[in-house]
């Protein structure tokens, strides 16, 4: 195999689309709304020690509570 590719591109062009919209390629969203202290408490502390206590009382709920089958 080739090091050299067919595709062909400027250098601006590979600048522009490194740096339009967003940088970068990768985006991480949150699953859940978290946009009041409710959603937070929910999402963090307190809230989060509801699904952990039940995980550790049966463990195969960690796929049904996290994204542990993903």
């Amino acid at each position: 195999m080739s090091e050299e590719s067919n595709v062909r591109f400027t250098e601006r062009e590979a600048l522009f689309y490194h740096n339009t919209i967003r940088p970068g390629k990768i985006e991480i969203i949150a699953s859940k709304p978290m946009a009041t202290q409710r959603d937070l408490s929910l999402a963090y502390s307190p809230g989060v020690a509801v699904p952990v206590r039940a995980i550790a009382e049966n463990p195969a709920d960690a796929y049904e509570y996290t994204a542990k089958g993903n």
